[in-house]
């Protein structure tokens, strides 16, 4: 005999976040709930504060998104969604200087859906706007589990289309630089197709691509036509730069013994950054038939760097580290 099967029944939300402003808000703010919603639209999310005031108006949450340092404001609403919370959403982007909007309710009502898709159609690329619907599922007397659903997004494969028509006739670019564009893109398809974990970033001329961490550390992937060399930089920066890159030296050796290989640990205090690297030298990024050496040697080390360095990266506290005390001048 199969095995007898349950059904998900909903739950209502007021039963698990009686509050919008007390109990919800709090708990998407926290650490890997923000997570959870940043997996279901492929974003990696780190807030930056919540309640702010904008005019007469508070906004619910603001956050960074890790990957190209943009804002991301989340507006919540347990009910359906109305009129005036799709003016605050607006009144929030203007004055908060907000590229991406998400809208979070109970449910979407048509109208408000059809108007997201519309800004969606009639903004650049730089500003995009999401609808997600909230729920809450439970399986007999199991733990209760949200889910966010998209109801509405950019149409990302148009706007790229777009974007890649208008670069190709308004910039004119040069025979290097669709190089850059075509090893980037490649190296992107590729790491699809191994089913990488990473968000890869926008792609544009360029010998170094980006990859946010958090915390004002990056993984930058790149490569040196002239010097016949690809490589792989984990930056520092910011405010805490030198706190960070300290914190991570201090793991120096079982850094190391995790990745399998020496990496290079250099302190830039003239640039204000810090930088970790892996370097592979003797292969020459003008060889297109190389190419997929290459990025498989990119994509693997971006694996494990990923790997070893973010768990660590998230648990950073600038003020664990205490700065040596100055020899004083006798």
């Amino acid at each position: 005999m199969p095995e007898k099967l349950s059904r998900l029944e909903p739950v209502e939300l007021r039963e698990i976040w009686p509050d919008e402003a007390q109990d919800f808000t709090p708990w998407l703010a926290e650490e890997e709930n923000l997570t959870l919603l940043g997996e279901a639209l492929d974003m990696e999310l780190e807030l930056e504060g919540q309640e702010l005031n904008v005019g007469d108006f508070r906004a619910d949450i603001l956050c960074r998104d890790t990957v190209d340092g943009s804002k991301v404001l989340i507006e919540n609403q347990l009910e359906r969604t109305d009129h005036s919370h799709f003016g605050q959403i607006l009144t929030y982007a203007a004055g908060l200087d907000i590229h991406t909007v998400i809208w979070i309710a109970k449910e979407f009502r048509e109208e408000h859906r059809t108007a997201l898709d519309q800004l969606n159609e009639i903004t650049d690329e730089h500003y995009q706007y999401f609808g997600i619907e909230v729920k809450v599922w439970q399986i007999g007397n199991s733990a209760r589990a949200p889910q966010f659903e998209i109801v509405s997004k950019p149409n990302d494969w148009s706007r790229t289309v777009n974007r890649n028509t208008e670069r190709a006739v308004s910039e004119d670019l040069s025979e290097k630089q669709l190089r850059d564009i075509k090893f980037w893109t490649e190296l992107r398809d590729y790491m699809k197709k191994t089913v990488s974990q990473l968000r890869f970033p926008s792609i544009g001329p360029g010998s170094f691509l980006i990859f946010g961490m958090g915390k004002a550390i990056s993984m930058e992937p790149y490569f040196r036509t002239q010097k016949k060399a690809i490589g792989i930089t984990l930056y520092t920066t910011g405010r805490n730069s030198t706190a960070h890159f300290h914190l991570l030296k201090d793991q120096q050796a079982e850094i190391e013994e995790e990745f399998g290989e020496p990496l290079e640990w250099e302190e830039l205090p003239d640039r204000k950054s810090s930088r970790i690297s892996l370097r592979k030298e003797d292969t020459d990024p003008g060889d297109e038939v190389n190419w997929p050496n290459q990025h498989k040697w990119l994509a693997d080390n971006l694996e494990k760097l990923n790997t070893v360095f973010r768990p660590r990266v998230k648990a950073l506290n600038a003020a664990d580290w205490e700065p040596p005390e100055d020899e004083d001048d006798e």
